[in-house]
């Protein structure tokens, strides 16, 4: 029972390590060619999970039911194996996750803001608006001078951190 627990607390160390070294093992296997072939299957999460759950469930078989080691190592392994499939599975599912993409710079246009530094009409100000539920501050150009808290909304964007506006009639 003691190599059990001993292979389940090697697993979680390295499921702790896994966090610190993040694809280590992958780098690894780079100049095998295998990158399609193994690509996450020998990550340490995979492998953390498997050595966990193995020594864990070896251990628990042992001590519940007074098997040996070999029924043990019998019902860890398909445990470790459905633990290390799951790993695989979530960790790829998360990298595949392309939901949360970024703001770019046509998301800025139709945004409606506010002056926050005053447009001179030959000169930048200043915007504050709002962009995927976070306060932005942009450079501000306009055709015609623009007091501070008016309203605006932006016709154009002129690079990252600067846009053109026009002000809001009511």
């Amino acid at each position: 029972m003691t190599w059990f627990l001993g292979l389940g607390i090697v697993g979680v160390v390295l499921l702790v390590l896994s966090l610190v070294f993040d694809g280590i093992l992958e780098g690894l296997f780079d100049g095998l060619g295998l990158d399609g072939f193994l690509d996450g299957l020998l990550s340490l999460p995979v492998i953390a999970g498997f050595l966990s759950m193995l020594g864990f469930t070896g251990a628990i078989v042992m001590g519940t039911s007074g098997l040996g080691a070999v029924a043990a190592t019998a019902v860890g392994v398909p445990a470790g194996a459905v633990t290390g499939w799951l790993a695989y599975k979530l960790s790829r599912a998360l990298m595949n996750d392309r939901s949360g993409t970024a703001p770019s710079g046509g998301d800025l246009i139709g945004v409606a803001g506010s002056v926050v530094t005053a447009i001179p009409a030959d000169g930048y100000g200043e915007v504050l608006v709002h962009l995927a539920g976070q306060p932005v501050k942009l450079s501000a150009k306009s055709p015609v001078p623009l007091a501070r808290g008016a309203e605006v909304w932006i016709a154009e964007t002129l690079s990252h951190t600067a846009v053109s506006v026009r002000q809001v009639e009511r």
